[in-house]
């Protein structure tokens, strides 16, 4: 009977600590799963030459600038 006992309450214990552990795997935001990413073509800046992404870069007639105020400074001068 003792060790009935024993078992019970062991038993007991560890549903309780897998309930706690599940709970707390719940809560934390999962990633999605990371495949292989897609190449982007990479540009530089025609003043700084910063090298971004094509789809970030701001276009200009002169070529490819990593923000407005390079592009404003390249193109109106």
């Amino acid at each position: 009977m003792k060790y009935l006992l024993v078992v019970t309450v062991v038993l007991v214990a560890f549903w309780i600590w897998r309930q706690n552990r599940r709970s707390a795997s719940d809560e934390t935001p999962k990633a999605p799963p990371k495949g292989p990413s897609v190449p982007q073509i990479m540009v530089s800046c025609r003043v700084c030459g910063t090298h971004l992404p094509q789809t970030d870069a701001v276009a200009g007639q002169r070529g490819a600038y990593c923000s407005r105020e390079h592009w404003a400074q390249a193109e109106q001068a």
